[in-house]
């Protein structure tokens, strides 16, 4: 009997580990990369390897820009939208690119219109770029996925973003005017108000409506008093929000109304039911203008702040998970339109969190990442800057490597430089989601870095992910790229470490067969 051996490979562009030494570092913003844009409002990647940067301006185009930031073409002139301009919120909103981009060249937008009789409506429809040119859409591939009517002119929500488990979620205002007038945030049977996340067809069904289903773990599918789309309850205007690419944590900046504005949390994990309160909350506080009861508990936010009362507008911002600005590790990042305050939250290390502030630029109306984790800020006035530190912190995590034994798993990791640190923590999980922690190992604090390994004894699971949990001497908390282990076939002879190394991560296994 002859043994064959095939070798499988995968590589992930995943930045190496550059730790916070201080979230109170400030930020910075470049020059402006990107101008001469018509009320831009958001910007994102596709994810394909090309790191091109594409911009949404709110009159109805997409513009391409590649990596240094020349101008590419526009991707696609939105039909049919309205757009006053001015202070008007309507529009072109967001863009999202579908995870399997490459090989099925969708992508979806978001965007209001006007019927014949003046009623508002925000709707999500897809495109498919032209197989000869990736930097242009085919008007004819547009399919309308979800046409959602709503009373006025104002809060539409917007941003669309595939999440880790490869659904699209997005985000809806409660329909406009003051107070919720007609209670959509709270009213399970209406999509106004709320977190939406759906599984969008791709393949044979791709081009039959109603382009997309249910995820079978919505968290209101059981529930017959709430539309199985919904993901989440209670938002009054949540404009703009974002995910963790690294935790898959979700961030949501709910802009408010004459009270507080607020910024919401929700961890990765299995989907349930959730109330952020509106319109019988705004932010932390029981809204000042009626008296409601919410149909279930509302989650506070994780920090709000005052109206000033001379305008305050909150811009749902980004975690950063770049490869440059090690101060910035871990950092959630965003801002108020009006007054330029820009907001650094971090995970205290204890369930809490720590927030700094710092004064920058107005007009801030979106947080974007580049495919390589950099991170831009767009100003509503026409430009896309780089966000910056006026410090570098050297890299310290030298690589992380899990090698299988005979009977059981060998973590270990290398560091070229500690300081400040209390502890590594390393954590496993059996689904992506929930960690559990396998030991924890005393820092050295060498200036010079270290070396650490684990055995880790563990009979069950096909795939076993691994993650360190690093906490500093402050009680802030890091985490480094997580490790995939694929177990689930016999494997013999060797197992070839799975390393982060010159900010890739790469998986190498063999797997044999006879």
């Amino acid at each position: 009997m002859r043994r064959n051996t095939t070798l499988l490979y995968a590589t992930l562009l995943i930045s190496v580990l550059s730790l916070q030494q201080s979230i109170a570092q400030n930020i910075v913003y470049s020059a402006p990369l990107i101008t001469g844009l018509s009320a831009p409002v958001d910007i994102v990647n596709a994810a394909d390897g090309t790191n091109r940067l594409f911009v949404v301006e709110r009159s109805g185009s997409i513009k391409v820009y590649s990596s240094s930031y020349a101008l590419l073409g526009t991707l696609v002139t939105v039909a049919g939208i309205s757009f006053v301009g001015g202070q008007d919120e309507r529009g072109l909103l967001s863009v999202a690119f579908h995870p399997n981009y490459e090989t099925n060249r969708f992508f979806y937008v978001y965007y209001t219109t006007l019927d014949g009789s003046n009623n508002n409506y925000v709707n999500v429809a897809r495109y498919q770029t032209r197989a000869d040119n990736p930097n242009l859409a085919d008007d004819s591939s547009r399919h309308v996925l979800l046409t959602i009517p709503k009373g006025f002119a104002n809060h539409n929500g917007a941003r669309l973003q595939f999440g880790q488990d490869g659904y699209l979620y997005f985000a809806t205002g409660d329909g406009g005017s003051a107070n919720d007038p007609f209670n959509n945030a709270q009213n399970g049977n209406s999509l106004l108000g709320k977190m939406i996340r759906i599984n969008v067809n791709t393949g044979a069904t791709a081009y039959v409506a109603p382009y997309y289903t249910i995820p079978p773990d919505n968290p209101y599918v059981s529930d017959a008093s709430v539309l199985d789309e919904i993901y989440a309850l209670g938002l009054r205007n949540p404009y703009r929000w974002s995910f963790d690419r690294l935790t898959g944590d979700m961030w949501i900046g709910d802009v408010g109304q004459a009270a507080r504005e607020e910024i919401d949390f929700r961890q990765a994990g299995p989907p349930a039911p959730l109330n952020f309160g509106w319109r019988c909350m705004e932010g932390s506080i029981p809204n000042p203008n009626l008296t409601c009861t919410p149909v279930s508990t509302p989650t506070p936010p994780i920090y709000d702040y005052p109206n000033p009362g001379t305008g305050a507008a909150v811009t749902g911002g980004q975690v950063y998970r770049g490869p440059d600005y090690g101060a910035l590790q871990g950092v959630y990042i965003a801002a108020d339109v009006y007054s330029g305050t820009h907001y650094k939250i971090k995970s205290n290390g204890s369930g809490g969190w720590n927030v700094t502030t710092q004064a920058g630029p107005t007009n801030i109306v979106a947080f974007g990442e580049a495919e390589n984790g950099k991170l831009y800020a767009v100003s509503l006035t026409g430009s896309v800057s780089e966000l910056t530190t006026n410090s570098l912190v050297p890299l310290r995590l030298l690589n992380f490597n899990a090698v299988r034994k005979n009977d059981h798993i060998e973590v270990s990791w290398k560091t070229a430089y500690e300081a400040n640190l209390k502890n590594f923590q390393l954590e496993y999980s059996l689904d992506g989601r929930t960690y559990q922690l396998a030991t924890t190992i005393t820092a050295t604090n060498n200036a010079n870095g270290s070396s650490y390994a684990f055995q880790h004894f563990l009979a069950a699971g096909s795939v076993i992910y691994y993650r360190l949990r690093i906490v500093n001497t402050d009680g802030t908390v890091d985490f480094s790229p997580v490790l995939t282990a694929q177990l689930d076939k016999q494997v013999t002879g060797a197992f070839i470490p799975t390393t982060v190394r010159n900010n890739r991560l790469v998986i190498t296994l063999y797997e044999s067969y006879t």
